[in-house]
């Protein structure tokens, strides 16, 4: 029987936040804060809702930018392209490193539907390394309040972050997950967006002398958060489109792959960061994929993510 042709969707047309919403410096105010995150979380609203045909790696690489943010919040010094190497080449589903666990939380997230199962909550303290004593119960409780609380999304996630930091004051990384979980949930997203944790530490909020992130609960608080949340939405938005215009050049090649069970390993590339001989979809040998995946960097489909001649990873 012959394979079944591979074909992809077309993409939507999608906007960017206009220039003239975007952060390009510190916020004079709280309610010029606020503007910004509106009109960026407007445009990332639309992307979210139409839910294109590279909403799985669009996620993922934001998971995997919130995962290499949250590495360095907690000390550590992998790199996204260590994130991705110590995903890619797991052995068995194991973890090869302390941080894969950070990745695995994210990438989690940026699945699982708007919701917060107990035990959700406490794999999440784990992987931040936090111990809850037994109190994750409590942090549902806040999040199923403040969800259906009459507040906007933005003041619901500013009151969550300080009623957790009250709370549990020492759960402060895992407040800043929580809070897309709670704006998710406000905004009607079938799935939440990594978002806050990879523009917290941005130079831009910085305040007092040391310069440091700010934190729930502090002066300035509101502010910070909608100036984080107005940054990271049009980065997405950003990332979006930049895939939209991979996906399009993905779509011109498709017709010229001739390799039987290419289709599964397009689904792959459009559902997932990177992918490898290994790790990929479907039933081809390792000698057929990686002839596949250089036909595919040869039409300019596809690129090489590691830089290495060996072990090589690939993604859109």
């Amino acid at each position: 029987m012959r394979e079944p042709k591979t074909t992809l969707p077309p993409t939507a047309l999608l906007r960017p936040v206009p220039a003239w919403a975007r952060v390009k410096a510190a916020p004079q105010s709280a309610t010029d804060a606020t503007f910004a995150a509106g009109a960026a979380l407007a445009a990332l609203d639309a992307i979210v809702r139409a839910e294109p045909v590279f909403a799985g790696v669009w996620r993922q690489r934001l998971a995997l930018s919130a995962a290499a943010a949250t590495a360095r919040l907690l000390g550590r010094r992998e790199d996204e392209a260590a994130l991705r190497d110590a995903w890619c080449f797991r052995s068995g589903g194991e973890a090869i490193g302390p941080a894969e666990p950070i990745l695995r939380l994210w990438r989690q997230l940026a699945t699982r539907s708007t919701g917060w199962p107990l035990r959700a909550i406490e794999e999440a303290a784990r992987a931040l390394g936090r111990d809850l004593k037994r109190r994750a119960g409590e942090l549902v409780a806040l999040l199923d309040a403040h969800a259906e609380s009459a507040g906007k999304p933005l003041a619901a996630v500013v009151a969550l972050g300080e009623a957790v930091s009250r709370a549990f004051p020492e759960a402060d990384p895992l407040s800043l997950v929580l809070a897309d979980l709670l704006l998710a949930a406000k905004l009607g997203w079938p799935v939440p967006v990594p978002l806050l944790m990879t523009e917290i530490a941005n130079p831009l909020l910085r305040v007092g002398e040391p310069r440091r992130r700010p934190r729930p609960g502090e002066g300035g608080w509101p502010a910070a958060l909608a100036t984080a949340y107005a940054l990271a939405a049009a980065t997405a938005v950003d990332r979006a489109i930049d895939l939209e215009r991979r996906v399009a050049s993905l779509q011109r090649a498709v017709p010229k792959l001739r390799a039987k069970g290419a289709g599964p390993i397009v689904a792959g590339l459009l559902a997932d960061d990177a992918l490898t001989p290994a790790s990929a979809p479907g039933q081809m040998t390792d000698r057929a994929l990686r002839r596949l995946f250089d036909r595919l960097v040869e039409l300019g489909a596809v690129r090489e993510l590691s830089g290495r001649p060996s072990f090589r990873v690939y993604g859109l």
